[in-house]
C-alpha cells in the first residue's frame, strides 16, 4: 500500500533534466545514479553506471560507489536519494525494488520512461512498506 508522507523534496529543474536526458539516453536499460543533496534540495546528479546492463533491474558498482560518496562529501553534499529509470513500467517501486531497499533513510526517485511524458515519483521504502514522498521542481 502506498500512502503520502509529509517530506518535500525539492530537486533543481535543472538537476531533474539531466536524470531524464541520462534515462532517455540509457533506454531501453535502466538508467540509474545518486541526488547530491543539500538540506532538502537536489543539487547535483551523479550519474552511475548500471553493471547489470539490465531493462528491469540495476547495480551500482562497488568502485564507481566509492568515488562518488568521497567525491560528494568532499562537496558537503549526503547522497540521500537514489533514482533510477523504469524504461517499460510506471515511476513505482517494484517488487524487486522494495525487495533490495536496505536502508530506510534512502529516498527512491523512480522515472517512468514508459509515456510519451517522463513521470518522476519518489519514495521512502522501510521493512517494505512504500511512502510516497512529495517532489518539488524548483529553478
Amino acid at each position: 500500500m502506498l500512502k503520502q508522507e509529509s517530506y518535500v523534496l525539492k530537486v533543481k529543474k535543472q538537476v531533474l533534466d539531466e536524470i531524464l536526458k541520462q534515462a532517455e539516453r540509457e533506454k531501453p536499460l535502466e538508467a540509474c545514479g545518486y541526488l547530491g543533496v543539500r538540506g532538502t534540495v537536489g543539487e547535483k546528479v551523479f550519474p552511475m553506471t548500471n553493471i547489470d546492463k539490465s531493462e528491469v533491474h540495476f547495480s551500482f558498482d562497488p568502485k564507481e560507489q566509492f568515488q562518488t560518496v568521497k567525491k560528494a562529501r568532499q562537496n558537503g553534499l549526503s547522497l540521500s536519494v537514489v533514482y533510477h529509470s523504469h524504461p517499460h513500467s510506471p515511476a513505482r517501486p517494484s517488487a524487486e525494488d522494495i525487495r533490495l531497499a536496505y536502508d530506510p533513510n534512502i529516498i527512491y526517485m523512480i522515472v517512468s520512461m514508459a509515456q510519451s511524458k517522463p513521470e518522476t515519483r519518489a519514495y521512502k521504502i522501510k521493512e517494505g512498506a512504500v511512502l510516497e514522498q512529495s517532489i518539488e521542481v524548483i529553478e
